[in-house]
């Protein structure tokens, strides 16, 4: 389980740094269910950060998340990315 957030989580940084402004600030959170069934990741971005991770229709978004669950689904597990602004993951 380790080694798959860890791969997952190296994924999500790599896909979204070269897309927004201050990569440096960008933050991941990962949680796990009891069962250890359901990994969900947090990628906790500035605001300005946040459209252009989502993208046009959200078609980035939804191409990250489907490779993020694809990996997960390989490995037994389902696998859930959320893409905040640091305001609503503080107000969360």
């Amino acid at each position: 389980m380790h080694k798959l957030t860890e791969s997952i989580g190296k994924y999500l940084l790599a896909a979204v740094s070269p897309l927004i402004r201050h990569p440096e600030t960008a933050e991941l959170r990962v949680a796990s269910s009891p069962a250890g069934d359901i990994l969900r990741f947090r990628l906790v971005l500035e605001q300005a950060d946040v459209a252009r991770v989502i993208g046009r229709n959200g078609m980035t978004a939804s191409a990250i998340r489907s490779l993020a669950k694809a990996a997960g689904e390989k490995a037994g597990t389902k696998v859930v990315v959320h893409i905040l602004s640091r305001e609503e993951a503080d107000a969360a």
